[in-house]
């Protein structure tokens, strides 16, 4: 263990998230922004899921496109060690949303899988499916250049009881993609047609800000955020086998930025290291317990009837730990909350589950 340094702040690379509904103008901004934050001679690499949208605005900005078609974890990870090898400033994915409800995206995957098993229980095909999205994600926060990446949005209602009759009423607005993901950000902005509102920022000068046709002043100010330090070594790449196939079935190696400790790391050993996903190269692996609590607690996202939620609170009540069966537990209670219906039991500990002498 290397053990404590004094803290300082250095050069790094921005980590943006653009979230918005279908034509508030994400695409736009995140090449406008990207303008500003690279500079005149700036490379930009725009990976593109919206039917080649993006090349609409290529006689206003200098940008290389890569359109995608098929919308996998393993399919971004190659695209970004795409943007890595030929050394681009700034990528651009556009949009990040289609990784989880796209065409080969994580939610068909877990449809796939759970066909395919004997339970037919989509939760437990998490256990497949998640270790590659993490993969995805440690991709996107490690690598090296600039990353904006666009998300659309589901708007997220409370079904209240109000003078005898249940009403929706509208609760705010969630990016469309893994609960959660948008805290990977150095700055996660809403956009509304002209204008972008931040709702997480790690830039002082962004705090609760408001800007009107945002643009290449704003990614200016970020890019001297981010240039006021000392400078980092540069990321390294190497070429590391995806779990089962490559992108979009091509059975190639793709590239992706490597953690330190897996440079070391035997050829024959990557799906371990991709298993490790969010969890660290150093950290074990989750036990059954955790990868089915976190099927229940990403199904509850997506459920939409009453019988849907009890079976995930069956599922709930075989857990053996408490804090998983309490973290599942308040997860469904907010999904009855946004259903309007009446939540479960709480998932209790089976009597199976109890130790000898334990009432």
């Amino acid at each position: 263990m290397a053990g404590f340094q004094k803290a300082t702040k250095k050069r790094a690379r921005l980590r943006l998230a653009l979230i918005g509904p279908s034509g508030s103008g994400k695409t736009y901004t995140a090449l406008r922004i990207a303008r500003g934050l690279v500079g005149p001679t700036g490379r930009i690499a725009v990976g593109d899921t919206e039917n080649e949208s993006a090349s609409k605005y290529a006689d206003r900005f200098e940008f290389d496109t890569q359109p995608m078609t098929r919308f996998s974890p393993r399919d971004f990870i190659a695209l970004i060690a795409d943007a890595a090898r030929e050394k681009y400033d700034c990528l651009i994915i556009d949009s990040l949303s289609h990784a989880w409800m796209g065409r080969g995206g994580a939610l068909e995957m877990v449809d796939q899988v759970a066909k395919q098993s004997k339970s037919k229980n989509s939760f437990d095909a998490w256990r497949s499916v998640t270790p590659e999205h993490n993969a995805m994600v440690d991709a996107l926060i490690r690598a090296p250049m600039h990353l904006i990446v666009t998300m659309r949005v589901k708007t997220e209602y409370v079904v209240e009881e109000v003078n005898g009759k249940k009403t929706p009423r509208k609760i705010g607005l969630a990016p469309v993609q893994r609960d959660g993901l948008e805290y990977e950000f150095d700055v996660v902005a809403d956009m509304d047609g002209a204008e972008l509102v931040v709702t997480k920022t790690r830039c002082p000068t962004l705090q609760k800000a408001v800007i009107i046709e945002p643009g290449e002043p704003l990614g200016e100010t970020l890019g001297a955020w981010l240039t006021d330090g000392a400078a980092t070594e540069t990321a390294t790449t190497t070429a590391t086998q995806v779990p089962s196939e490559s992108r979009s079935g091509e059975g190639s190696p793709v590239a992706r930025p490597a953690r330190p400790s897996e440079q070391a790391q035997p050829a024959s050993e990557p799906a371990q290291a991709a298993r490790n996903g969010l969890h660290g190269p150093d950290t074990p692996a989750p036990d059954e317990d955790e990868w089915k609590a976190e099927g229940i607690c990403t199904e509850a996202d997506i459920v939409t009837t009453e019988a849907e939620v009890r079976s995930l609170s069956e599922v709930a009540k075989t857990l053996k730990r408490d804090d998983l069966r309490k973290k599942c537990g308040e997860k469904l209670k907010a999904t009855c909350r946004r259903l309007g219906i009446v939540p479960p039991p709480k998932p209790a500990q089976s009597a199976q589950q109890r130790e000898p002498g334990q009432d």
